[in-house]
């Protein structure tokens, strides 16, 4: 029982010391007028801003313009 504790702790340690690879930033992304962001997050290939208007804006990796602007309910 102590050797699978010392185990977890060992798993534990050696996983959180190594810090997440921070995501790339796109240099430049547009929002619609009058639109400001609210929260921002990243996914693998897409950054994903939501707007205080209450719309999702989806954009590519390289930035720009946003691909897909879903209104939220």
């Amino acid at each position: 029982m102590i050797v699978g504790l010392v185990t977890i702790v060992g798993l534990l340690v050696t996983r959180l010391s190594t810090p997440a690879p921070l995501p790339v930033l796109p240099d430049t992304i547009t929002l619609p007028d009058g639109a400001t962001a609210a929260a921002v997050t990243f996914a693998r290939d897409w950054l994903v801003v939501v707007t205080e208007g209450g719309e999702v804006l989806l954009y590519g990796a390289q930035g720009g313009a946003p691909v897909s602007i879903t209104p939220l309910p």
